[in-house]
This record gives C-alpha cells, structure tokens and sequence, in this order.
C-alpha cells in the first residue's frame, strides 16, 4: 500500500512538473494580472467600468449591461459581412484562433473552449464593428453609445487586464476581409486601431512597420520616442532631482517644450523644457496601466516609469503644481492642485525599477550639478529663506535697503571724522 501510494505521488510530482514546465514556457504572454502591491493602491484603475475584453473581467456583475450592446453589435456586424461570411464560418475563424489565444495570459482561462470561443467572438465583433463605424462616422440610434459610455468605453480598452491578443484580432480581421488593404477605402485593423485612440497619438506616429500586443501597448508606443532615438539604459535606478520650486529657487527657469513626445525633458543653459502634460480624470488610469504593463513586461524598457519617477520628483507639493501650472507645463483639469499633487506622489508607489534611460539620467546629473554650485546655491539659500513670499520678500528689500542707508550714513560719517582729521592737521 506505502509503495503504491508513493508510485502515484511520483506520478502526480511528474505531471506537475510537466505543466509547470508548459507553463514557463509561454513567451508570447503579454496580458497580464496587475500585481496586487500596485492594483491595491486604486483598484479602479484597472477595473473595467462599462465593457469588458477578454476572459478576466468577464462575467462581471456591473459590466453586464454591455452584454447586450455586444450582441446589437454582432448583429450588425454579421449584417455588414452576410454576403461573404455566414455566421457558421465566423465561428469556425474564433475556434481557429481560441487555443493561441489562451497562451497570451498570464494565469490560466478557466473557460471551456465553446465559452472562450463565444468571448472572443462576441468581444471581437464589438471591436470590429465599434472601430469601423467609428472610422467611417456611422451611427445610428440602435448602435449609438451615450457620450460618456462612447469616454468611458476608449478608457476601459486601455486596461492591461481588459485586452484580447492583437495578433489574433489582426489575423481574425484579416479573415473576413481578406482583401483589406491599408489605404481609406479598405482599412487594416491596425489603421483602424490607429483612428479610433488617435486623441493618444499626440507624436502623430504611422501604423506602417507598427507591432503592438493590445491596445494598452499601443497606448504605451505613441508616448515612446522613434525606436531610431530611443536612449539607452543604464543599470541603475533613478537619479534624485530636487523639486520644481527647489529648481527656480535655484536658478533654474522652466519652460514649456515645444516637443509632442511626452517623455522629452531637456536641460540646457540653465533652462529645463518639460513636454505639456494635460491632467484630468483619465491620467491616473492611463499612468497606472502603462507602468503595470512595463513592469510585467518591459522591465527593462520602463521609458513611461521614468518618466513617473522624475515628475514624482518635481512634484512634492501643491506649489510645485502651480508653478508648473503658470508656465505651462502642466494643464490642471482635476481642479485643485492638491489633487495633482498626490496623483504623481502615488504613482511609483511599489515599482520595483531596475534600470534608467541614459537621457533622464543625464538631465538628472547635470540639474544636480548646476544646483550645487556655490553661486546657484547662494541664490537658493536666499530665495528660501528671504524670499518665499511676497511679504517676505518686500521685508528682505526693506532690510536691504535699511542696510544700504546704514552703511552709507557710517562711510559719510568716516569720511567727515578724516576730513575734520585732515583740516586740523593742516592748522
């Protein structure tokens, strides 16, 4: 009985081990679970509020209202294609797709092939037929989404947990319109991708020789320098930079950039220029997403985390805000500067950073080298302690200038002493 019982021990280590083995070896996940030290901080940033994509979040309570503008959706997609594709053939293309697509998650589906199948199915379709009506402005009452579901669903299918494999969306696309070519009449998915999160596409990239894994990752590479430019990294984590009071108060003028790419910081005769950054209800779930997703699975190319680390630097307080807010750089929709504050206070909370881009850190180095010279730091001991306010200010003028007067009245009564001294010498 003990050898038996040890025979199907070995046998069940053995098969363990096989699937453990199987599981390591899934190179093509790219979706990911959000690490619960980083979903923790603001579970609602990774949490779908109207749609859900893809097997995490499906079967949701509060998402399945949206259940039923899928199926609206389906319908009338299979409208658009019912004299090339019957709906048993469009079928058979997701039962294609369904096993590759379980390989891109990071845990194991608990669905049933047929149930994979119909998310799929029904997620895709959604997405087809949402992007291409939004390509082409074709609404109607029956498919129309309010407004704010129209926000609030481009904000849900940017969620790392919320996606579906691209490539498997690509090639299903590319199945039902097979002679899709990438011009205005025919659209690729991907040019149609590319229209419909255009608002993020600020460094008016080009889908030509474009490969992304979802859409948080396209996401992810409009805020990328060219791949031509991209600086490289340097092992070791980010390089302290005082903050952006403690910068003007040291001399150093900050600028608005002209730049359209988000992560363009440049230093340069004392002047830093900062890329505009518009702040409103979305930043936090967009900034929180994109450092889940490198901190999955671009550890070592973390260029939205650095930029994270050093705007938590230059932002301690409200009035680091405000000033970036008066030149510019910082457009405030959240309304109280506070609010912005710890917004970028709490975005690097629980990151684990093992490198930095040779840029950033350069910029760092040099911020730090001009604020430690003697004469910069003179300027900053006096802004600080003299200067901080307006009141301050006119006193510190005031003492200056009674100084002045002091020390002028003592050189006039010096002078009168060796005139008087001079005359009676004379005599």
């Amino acid at each position: 009985m003990a050898i038996s019982n040890h025979n199907n021990f070995v046998i069940e280590m053995e098969s363990m081990l096989e699937e453990a083995e199987t599981d390591m070896a899934a190179e093509c996940c790219c979706i990911y679970r959000v690490p619960n030290d980083i979903r923790k901080l603001n579970e609602d940033s990774f949490t779908p509020k109207v749609v859900s994509i893809g097997p995490f979040h499906y079967g949701h309570p509060r998402l399945k209202n949206m259940e039923k503008y899928k199926l609206v959706y389906l319908k009338q997609f299979r409208k658009r294609i019912s004299s090339t594709i019957s709906l048993d053939r469009l079928i058979s293309f997701v039962e294609e797709i369904e096993p590759g697509v379980r390989l891109h998650y990071s845990e194991p589906i608990e669905l049933s092939n047929q149930e994979l199948v119909k998310v799929i199915l029904l997620d895709s379709c959604f997405l087809f037929e949402l992007f291409l009506r939004s390509y082409y402005s074709e609404w109607d009452g029956v498919i129309m989404l309010k407004p704010w579901q129209a926000t609030t669903v481009r904000i849900d299918l940017l969620l790392l947990e919320n996606q579906l494999p691209f490539r498997d969306l690509e090639k299903l696309f590319s199945r039902v319109f097979p002679s899709s070519m990438t011009n205005d009449r025919n659209p690729s998915f991907l040019h149609l991708t590319f229209d419909y999160f255009a608002y993020y596409n600020n460094v008016k990239l080009q889908p030509q020789g474009v490969t992304i894994s979802h859409f948080a990752d396209l996401i992810r590479t409009f805020h990328l320098p060219p791949m031509s430019s991209q600086p490289k990294r340097l092992r070791k984590s980010v390089t302290y930079v005082q903050s952006a009071t403690e910068l003007a108060e040291a001399g150093v003028t900050l600028r608005k950039s002209t730049s359209s790419c988000l992560l363009d910081f440049k230093f340069s005769g004392g002047i830093l220029e900062i890329p505009e950054l518009k702040v409103d209800d979305w930043t936090e779930t967009l900034l929180r997403n994109l450092v889940a997703l490198e901190q999955c699975h671009y550890p070592s190319d973390s260029y939205i985390t650095d930029f994270v680390a050093i705007m938590d630097f230059l932002i301690n307080t409200s009035s680091d805000v405000d000033l970036l807010v008066q030149e510019g750089i910082i457009i405030n929709w959240l309304g109280e500067s506070n609010s912005v504050a710890n917004l970028f206070n709490s975005l690097w909370k629980n990151i684990t950073h093992v490198d930095f881009n040779s840029h950033y850190s350069n910029v760092c180095k040099d911020l730090n080298a001009f604020c430690k010279s003697p004469w910069n730091n003179m300027k900053a001991t006096l802004r600080h302690d003299y200067c901080n306010t307006p009141w301050q200010t006119a006193a510190s003028i005031a003492g200056i200038l009674l100084l002045l007067l002091s020390l002028i009245q003592a050189v006039s009564s010096i002078l009168q002493v060796l005139q008087q001294f001079k005359q009676s010498s004379s005599h």
